[in-house]
């Protein structure tokens, strides 16, 4: 499930990219809902509202270094919700590295497309989406206590478990 979320959010980023950049740079923005939603062609080489715009290095080693933290966490991976979440964070994370090494103006350097313009708000993409849902999915089962493997925060075990060592006790006589 993971695999194919990241996948997905990947090639649909990427994608959407391709067709902005073909259509859409260097033309007037296409309003969709009057003022409040637009596309709309930019360039970002910082992070999110365009902040650290000398920091693009620093951007592409942190989306290195998420990608190799969830695939580690994903050999232990046993929730579909987690795997949902953490392909989204995934995807994302490999749709911004792709444009930081592969766009202008060089290898690790390079400035995202964003296309998204919501009214009063920055431009986005559909990586930086996929993150934010992930981020947001990853906080509210953080908080929900369920984990990556499955378990329940609270149980500390995996479901069943406890009830695998009750009935153990029960046939050895146990307590």
């Amino acid at each position: 499930m993971l695999v194919s979320v990241a996948l997905f959010a990947y090639a649909l980023d990427q994608v959407s990219k391709v067709l902005v950049v073909a259509h859409l740079e260097n033309h007037a923005p296409v309003a969709l809902l009057g003022d409040w939603l637009s596309l709309q062609a930019s360039r970002n080489a910082g992070a999110a509202f365009s902040m650290g715009q000398a920091l693009t290095v620093v951007f592409t080693v942190i989306a290195a270094i998420v990608i190799a933290v969830i695939c580690r966490i994903a050999k232990k991976l046993f929730s579909l919700p987690w795997a949902l979440a953490l392909g989204l964070l995934l995807g994302g994370a490999l749709g911004n590295l792709t444009d930081r090494v592969l766009r202008s103006p060089g290898i690790f350097r390079g400035a995202v497309v964003d296309f998204v313009a919501v009214r009063y708000f920055a431009v986005f993409n559909l990586a930086d989406s996929a993150i934010v849902c992930g981020g947001v999915l990853v906080v509210v089962l953080s908080f929900l206590g369920t984990s990556p493997d499955g378990r329940r925060e609270r149980e500390g075990a995996a479901p069943g478990a406890a009830a695998e060592r009750a009935g153990a006790a029960e046939k050895t006589g146990g307590a």
